[in-house]
């Protein structure tokens, strides 16, 4: 619990002064948007392409060149880089003009008072922002600390507490508190309707706040909210809730958008602390806090008070002033200051991307094919087709597909084109044409729509223990037996908690040993133990769900589109892992190096491939329902469900 807790007010912690310099995501630039896609300017593209560039990567001979990945990075990430130096440099013109000065002794000796304040390893504290936040040593160093540590001196003086504020952190922290159950209702007179309830029956209070509450936490516990201390929130309920006495309920108390009605269930006392013993630590606390407040509203001050023109993402602008992205109050930032952090921070993910498209290019070469221009329209409309964006007349409606892509989803078109689109349609190029057989359907059909067994199953984790539950179970098989054995003993939590239920058990969904089981049984019957990996399960029959009323004819289409759509799409991923795995690939950035892999070479006979077997996990693909139709489902025909009647 100390753990999560440190890891809580750590995430709290870089958040917080991330969002000080993150406040640039809503500034207005006097010409052009960096929102707009960051392609990079023509320049940059003529660097691309130009000659003697060293190599970042070979791929089976071909050079992916630094040019062409810094290029790549830029128009990647370009817009958000240059967004973080250019309020880097609003803050440094700030600092020049107050003669402030920021060294990396100061940095380094701020990191190590974060890391004494969770009370980590210096190096354990820069490993957990890394794998939490994502965001590397350096980065934190240079975008997160420094910013913050300079915004704090340019805020200085505004972050001293006064003696109030002491006071109330005291009240807060070690005061008396409140025991109390709320209902939280939409409008007041809801909340008056549940108050006359509350009064009439106050012992009720419980139950009125699981059934009218809109407030889920509290009334999944029986209306239960944490203890109330003094100036914790809002004043009035604050205020509504110390004012009463233990049984009492308040008047309503309007709270935002939200009028609440509080039942006193009792008071707890102070902590008893020292107030002179804790200030040093309050005090601390609330400098960090004030700090953040006052560093958050400098830094709004600085961006409205400065002047930046993009450049970058203005073809003319990039004309006029070559080399240069952005200018913040008549000083440039440059395409080469942008280019060099995109390349820190982005380089070996984009490199991927480049060896990954080099890979399925040369893929297609070799079978000489192409993907056009209508294939990629063909892949979208299908895309589109498939997540239910149509018009009126059935076809897909590209047009708001794409929109929500590049709007709500936030890629840009060029990212979603390059990234998504044309590696689906060049992988099905690549693939060809997958087999749907008469097997397939058949048992698509039984998976989907046939009965299915409904099951208790409790979870052993060894064959000893199996046994001994399994003794316990056939003197007794009966259902609440089987319940309660499955509470007591199983090593799932899940079947534990759940008193063994499970959802029922469909043909051919993956697990080829529990279903042959499953459907061998009668019901009442108990199996034997059953070993699936390395678990052993007893399992009891309660039944059968009944088959869907539908007959193969009227789903065939349907099925046959389904399992199309997933054997190609597991191939795809297949043939995919097959060229990367045999390509000789030469990384110089993250200084690796893969030779092609015997066992891919060793694959199915003539043709180079991996086996066909499918894994579990596809087979479980292929079976599972299908979660969305370009056509729509025959009226009536509804896959067998959990709550399908039982058929003795």
């Amino acid at each position: 619990m100390a753990q999560d807790a440190s890891r809580w007010g750590f995430a709290r912690e870089v958040a917080a002064a991330a969002a000080i310099v993150a406040l640039g995501v809503g500034w207005r630039l006097m010409t052009g948007s960096l929102e707009a896609d960051a392609t990079p300017p023509p320049q940059a593209a003529a660097q691309a392409t130009a000659p003697g560039a060293k190599p970042v990567a070979i791929v089976d001979g071909t050079e992916i060149t630094s040019d062409q990945l810094a290029a790549e990075c830029l128009g990647r990430h370009g817009a958000g880089v240059l967004e973080t130096l250019v309020n880097r440099r609003i803050i440094e013109q700030a600092c020049q003009r107050q003669g402030i000065t920021v060294t990396s002794q100061d940095v380094s000796a701020e990191i190590d008072a974060m890391a004494r304040r969770f009370s980590v390893p210096r190096d354990k504290w820069l490993e957990m922002i890394q794998q939490e936040r994502g965001i590397s040593p350096k980065q934190y160093a240079e975008d997160i600390v420094w910013p913050m540590l300079a915004l704090r001196i340019l805020a200085r003086g505004a972050v001293e507490p006064s003696a109030e504020d002491l006071q109330q952190a005291f009240e807060n922290r070690f005061g008396p508190a409140v025991k109390a159950r709320i209902v939280a209702c939409r409008t007041r007179q809801d909340a008056d309707t549940v108050r006359a309830q509350a009064i009439a029956k106050p012992d009720e209070f419980g139950g009125l706040a699981r059934q009218h509450s809109i407030d889920v936490g509290s009334a999944s516990a029986n209306g239960w909210v944490q203890p109330i201390r003094m100036h914790s929130g809002d004043p009035a309920f604050d205020g509504a809730a110390f004012a009463l006495q233990e049984g009492g309920i308040s008047e309503v108390v309007q709270v935002g958008d939200q009028f609440i009605v509080i039942k006193c269930e009792g008071r707890l006392p102070p902590a008893g602390a020292k107030f002179d013993e804790v200030r040093p630590h309050l005090a601390e606390e609330l400098r960090e806090r004030k700090s953040r407040q006052a560093s958050s509203d400098v830094f709004k001050k600085l961006q409205d008070g400065s002047t930046v023109e993009n450049v970058m993402n203005e073809p003319a602008k990039a004309a006029a002033r070559p080399g240069v992205a952005a200018l913040v109050n008549g000083q440039p930032v440059t395409i080469e200051d942008v280019k060099a952090v995109c390349l820190d921070r982005h380089g070996r993910e984009v490199i991927e991307v480049l060896v990954t498209r080099t890979v399925v290019e040369q893929a297609l070469r070799k079978q000489q094919q192409t993907v056009t221009q209508a294939d990629l329209d063909a892949e979208i409309a299908r895309a589109a087709g498939q997540m239910g964006f149509t018009k009126a007349d059935g076809s897909a409606d590209t047009a708001a597909w794409l929109d929500r892509v590049t709007r709500e989803e936030k890629v840009p078109m060029r990212h979603y084109m390059e990234d998504v689109v044309w590696p689906t349609v060049a992988l099905k190029k690549l693939v060809g044409s997958v087999p749907v057989s008469q097997e397939d359907l058949d048992r698509a059909f039984a998976a989907t729509f046939g009965p299915r067994a409904k099951c208790r199953i409790i979870v052993l984790d060894s064959q000893r223990r199996a046994q001994e539950v399994w003794q316990l179970a056939r003197k007794d098989p009966t259902i609440e037996n089987i319940g309660t054995l499955a509470e007591t003993y199983s090593v799932d939590p899940t079947t534990r908690s759940l008193r063994g239920e499970v959802p029922p058990i469909q043909r051919w969904g993956g697990q080829p040993t529990l279903e042959r089981e499953a459907f061998a049984l009668k019901p009442g019957e108990l199996s034997g133990v059953v070993q699936v990996a390395d678990r052993f399960m007893v399992i009891f029959c309660e039944g059968f769900t009944e088959a869907a009323k539908v007959t193969f004819a009227e789903v065939r289409d349907e099925l046959y589109d389904d399992i199309f759509e997933k054997k190609q799409r597991i191939e795809m991923a297949r043939h995919f892992t097959h060229l990367r795995e045999s390509a000789t690939i030469d990384n110089f950035l993250a200084g690796t190096s893969q030779s092609p892999a015997q066992a891919a070479r060793r694959g199915a006979a003539g043709t180079g491939m991996p086996a066909t077997t499918l894994s579990k996990a596809e087979a479980a693909d292929l079976a599972a329902p299908r979660a969305g139709s370009v056509k729509a489902a025959p009226q009536g025909v509804v896959p067998a469900a959990h709550q399908a009647p039982l058929a003795r």
